[in-house]
């Protein structure tokens, strides 16, 4: 089976700009799902930060994030898992108030699903950890998941020591140690903007550019087979 794996959509960046929005837009228009729908790929998992401010979200965002990522998603059949990321949450301590609970929990969107606790789903025969944002209140449990699920794959929104939050920026000083996830075979993230792999965990990486921070850095999004356990990395050219 082939999943295609793409994080860190910050929609309403930018501080809502328009300008923004049609360039990202421009990203699900010509690349990302017309490359699902050739490829004939129906299954889509996020690794969390759907949206960029933690607190609210203005109407045109919400609007935008809809037409642009949601209704395609469900106009062509396709299944979407969302990990709750850490600019999903509204509070800092607990996951419980998220955007995708808020906006689509309450839909018949029955495609659609949201993560902010642990969980292992089985896709093509291959189980999978979900892993949504780790904080205070879901520390305990999360690293208990982490430690016994019989899952060889995880995919997480996680911040890990040691790897690149940027090209050209300082390495993460702070948070999980890589040691931690040692025993999973691939371990695939959202969080840090740029691409880098250590070992047998991967940073994805955003599918655009939206900062200085993220200029002249290949952006895209990646397609998992469980069969092989491989990534194929899909540049986006704009």
């Amino acid at each position: 089976m082939r999943i295609a794996l793409v994080t860190d959509t910050h929609f309403g960046g930018k501080s809502d700009s328009e300008v923004f929005a049609k360039y990202i837009g421009k990203f699900y228009n010509d690349i990302f799902f017309p490359y699902l729908k050739k490829e004939n790929i129906t299954q889509i998992i996020h690794l969390g930060d759907i949206v960029d401010r933690r607190k609210f979200i203005n109407f045109s965002t919400a609007r935008h994030m809809h037409d642009t990522f949601i209704k395609p998603i469900v106009d062509m059949n396709i299944k979407a898992d969302l990990i709750i990321g850490n600019h999903d949450t509204y509070f800092k301590n607990t996951n419980d108030i998220n955007s995708m609970r808020e906006l689509y929990g309450h839909t018949t969107y029955n495609n659609l699903s949201y993560f902010d606790k642990s969980t292992v789903r089985e896709y093509g025969g291959t189980e999978i950890l979900l892993q949504p944002w780790i904080c205070a209140s879901n520390y305990e449990e999360s690293i208990k998941i982490v430690r016994e699920t019989s899952a060889q794959i995880l995919f997480g929104h996680l911040e890990i020591q040691g790897f690149m939050m940027y090209r050209d920026g300082l390495a993460c000083q702070n948070g999980l140690t890589p040691e931690m996830f040692s025993r999973f075979d691939v371990v695939c993230s959202g969080h840090f903007h740029h691409r880098s792999k250590m070992e047998n965990i991967q940073y994805l990486g955003c599918p655009y550019e939206m900062t200085w921070s993220d200029y002249n850095d290949n952006k895209g999004f990646h397609v998992f087979d469980t069969e092989k356990r491989t990534l194929t990395f899909i540049q986006n050219p704009y």
